[in-house]
């Protein structure tokens, strides 16, 4: 191996090292210790004190990738107080808990299972009261998860109209706005079901901005949403017409006023609901920078809000390292320039691949012979896409091996097949299921 090839293995690995410290800074259960602890017959959180003697039962209640951990964290806080509770989670995101069920279930199309969880859960919360305390975990994932169709709407419908959005490339702010008008759990309606019971919410952020009405589709807090908005949607894309026939009844409905919207600010639903944020995507880049400096690199974090169409941010960050090594700006290297968020892909084709492959296929083209640099993109969730990898890592060398191999990489992008690109060259981030999930962290690293 010459000196060059031993430079890029470096940069290599010391990448993965960087975004394994990201990922162990997000673990949900830590976060739940974190967060909560009890003392003498008090739950504290956040400055806030339930006095445990005042309740007849705590229900824990949530859904999400992340929502296994944080529950074994709050049974083995509260231990026996726990009187019972129900989860949806992703299909190998289980784990054996004691007073709690767990459901797994498909994502991100939903499944029977799913609707089977939610309907436990809402169950369940029917016979809540004013003694009673339901504890709500809310991750990544959640909205695809909790499925309960509203009346009129079906599964298959459900189900359809995710794929639709998924394909087009709606940001999940929009995905989200739409599912809380087709659903019985989302946008506050779980808030709804189990008042007048006291709620707290504990949630592990995988959105833009941590906004708590649009994290699993905010089922415990008031939703800023309309039916307006959501037919604007299927508009702006231009797929109300693809859409199934008892969505574009209902939405049409609604936005006539002839269906009731979800809670809104000031909804006695509210009364006594809190929220507390315990794991966000700025969390994971804060520990992915501090390890990128004990391993000797400068380190940088732009934004923990990156949206936009992954091949299109991709060539702007690709920019950003050629502007490293041209001028040092805006870090003289050895550099480490980090970004969180989740971008979107507008599927061009019938390939595999999720946003984290595309970013880095897309990211090693604009970098193609450059030496010194090394591009990562890898969700946290550990999962991209409908595949079984994060993300991927490439260098300037990755197009030119690529291409060795016979394969054409723009033929690849154009057909959304990054997975099928990447996984020949041994470049795609394998982690298992991670149980959280906070979006994605995109690396830049530039040798000395």
């Amino acid at each position: 191996m010459n000196h060059n090839d031993q430079d890029k293995s470096r940069l290599r690995q010391d990448a993965l090292s960087i975004f394994r410290s990201a990922l162990a800074a997000v673990d949900p259960e830590e976060a739940v210790h974190r967060y909560l602890r009890v003392e003498s017959d008090v739950l504290l959180v956040e400055g806030r004190r339930y006095d445990l003697k005042s309740y007849d039962r705590i229900l824990v209640v949530g859904g999400g990738k992340a929502v296994a951990p944080m529950a074994k964290a709050v049974e083995e806080i509260l231990g026996n107080r726990v009187a019972a509770g129900a989860l949806v989670v992703k299909d190998g995101h289980g784990l054996p808990l004691k007073k709690i069920r767990v459901h797994e279930a498909s994502h991100p199309v939903p499944d029977e299972r799913g609707v089977a969880g939610t309907l436990e859960i809402l169950k369940l919360l029917e016979g809540a009261g004013r003694r009673d305390l339901v504890i709500c975990l809310m991750s990544g994932g959640g909205s695809a998860l909790l499925i309960a169709p509203a009346e009129g709407i079906s599964l298959p419908d459900k189900q359809a109209t995710t794929r639709s959005l998924l394909a087009c490339g709606a940001t999940i702010h929009e995905i989200n706005t739409i599912r809380k008008h087709l659903s019985r759990a989302k946008g506050g309606q779980l808030a709804r079901a189990a008042h007048p019971a006291g709620v707290l919410s504990l949630i592990l952020s995988d959105v833009v901005g941590d906004d708590l009405d649009v994290i699993g589709s905010g089922p415990t807090v008031p939703d800023r949403s309309s039916f307006q908005d959501t037919l604007g949607i299927f508009k702006r894309y231009d797929i109300w017409d693809r859409i199934p026939g008892p969505v574009r009844e209902r939405v049409s409905q609604g936005v006539k006023g002839a269906l009731p919207e979800t809670p809104k600010p000031g909804d006695p639903a509210f009364d006594g609901c809190a929220q507390v944020l315990v794991g966000s995507c700025l969390r994971a880049l804060t520990a992915a920078a501090q390890s990128a400096e004990r391993l000797g690199y400068r380190s940088l974090i732009l934004s923990s809000k990156v949206e936009g169409e992954a091949r299109e941010v991709a060539k702007a960050f690709a920019a950003i390292a050629k502007e490293v090594l041209s001028s040092h700006h805006p870090l003289k290297p050895p550099a480490c320039v980090l970004t969180g968020g989740e971008t979107t892909v507008t599927l061009q084709g019938d390939g595999r691949g999720g946003r984290n492959q595309e970013f880095v296929l897309a990211g090693a083209m604009s970098l193609e012979g450059i030496d010194n640099v090394v591009l990562l993109a890898g969700g946290t969730d550990g999962t991209d896409g409908p595949t079984d990898a994060a993300g991927a890592v490439a260098d300037g060398a990755t197009i030119g091996k690529a291409k060795a191999l016979g394969m054409d990489p723009h033929a690849f992008l154009k057909r959304s097949d990054s997975y099928h690109f990447f996984k020949p060259l041994d470049d795609l981030i394998l982690t298992g299921p991670t149980r959280t999930n906070v979006m994605d962290v995109y690396m830049l690293l530039v040798g000395a």
